[in-house]
Order: C-alpha cells, then sequence, then structure tokens
C-alpha cells in the first residue's frame, strides 16, 4: 500500500474509521487477522480486517461457479414399448428417488424395428410414466419424438 493513511472495516462491517497502515495492521494483529485492501482506488484506500485464505477461498469459489451444496444431474431411465407394468413400476421408483436427490430425470422410450410402426405404445408407456413421476417434479421438456427415441426430461420441484 502506496497511502499512509486508509479507511479500515473491522471484521463485523463496522466503520473504524481512518488509520494510519501501522495502525491498522496493529489493529487486524492484535485480533489473529489480516489487513486485506478491498477498494484500492478510493481516496483514502478501503482495508478490511478479515481471514485472508478465507477471502482468497471464497473468491475462487464464486469464480469457478461452484456451490458447495449438490450439483443436480441428469440421469436417464430407459424404457421399450413392450416394457412391463411391474418394470415400469421399478423404473418409476428410482426416477423417483433421483427427483428426491435433485437430480433432472430424462426418460427414454426406445423403439426397435417394428415398433416404430406402433409408436402409440411408446406414447401410452411415456403418459403412465410421467403421470406419476409430476407427483415429484415438473415438466422441463415435453414428450419429442427424436429418431427412435422418444423422450422428455423432468426436473425436481
Amino acid at each position: 500500500m502506496r497511502e499512509r493513511q486508509v479507511r479500515v472495516i473491522s471484521e463485523e462491517g463496522e466503520q473504524l474509521g481512518i488509520l494510519t497502515v501501522d495502525q491498522a495492521i496493529t489493529r487486524a494483529r492484535d485480533v489473529g487477522l489480516d489487513l486485506v485492501e478491498v477498494a484500492p482506488n478510493e481516496k483514502p484506500p478501503v482495508c478490511r480486517i478479515m481471514d485472508y485464505g478465507k477471502f482468497k477461498y471464497d473468491k475462487s469459489k464464486k469464480r469457478h461457479g461452484q456451490s458447495a451444496g449438490h450439483h443436480g444431474k441428469l440421469k436417464e431411465i430407459r424404457l421399450r414399448p413392450k416394457t412391463g407394468e411391474h418394470d415400469i413400476g421399478f423404473k418409476v421408483k428410482q426416477a423417483v428417488g433421483f427427483l428426491k436427490h435433485k437430480d433432472k430425470v430424462q426418460v427414454s422410450v426406445i423403439f426397435r424395428g417394428r415398433e416404430m410402426a406402433h409408436i402409440e405404445e411408446g406414447r401410452r408407456v411415456m403418459e403412465n410414466v410421467l403421470k406419476e413421476l409430476l407427483e415429484f417434479g415438473k415438466l422441463e421438456s415435453s414428450p419429442q419424438q427424436l429418431g427412435k427415441r422418444m423422450m422428455c426430461t423432468v426436473a425436481p420441484k
């Protein structure tokens, strides 16, 4: 710091006033923290008494867009038009678990060979699954046919 005097803010956010740099450093060391220049372009510059290591860590977290919590991932359940009711129930139960864990769920109905001639059967399976999943999530993208797949995405509430 080039300036002789700085405006000092305590670790609680209270203004301590304008002090010399030596006085400010002494105050910071007395409480076991660092003196960090937060606004160098002001007259006089603004310094804050804080834990510099924690400050750098929080700043890097913010820059990288990371949060301390769970990041929602995209999970997929795959079904076929001829999938049995019990198997569909099992897959729905898994999908509900994913939604409760704050993950998005992509529901895919995959058609093979001649099943493409009976798309309404796949649509019925998709509607039944969505009817059960929408109690725990909200529809993010409506069912759409892409080649041999019918897909939609359900996000947690």
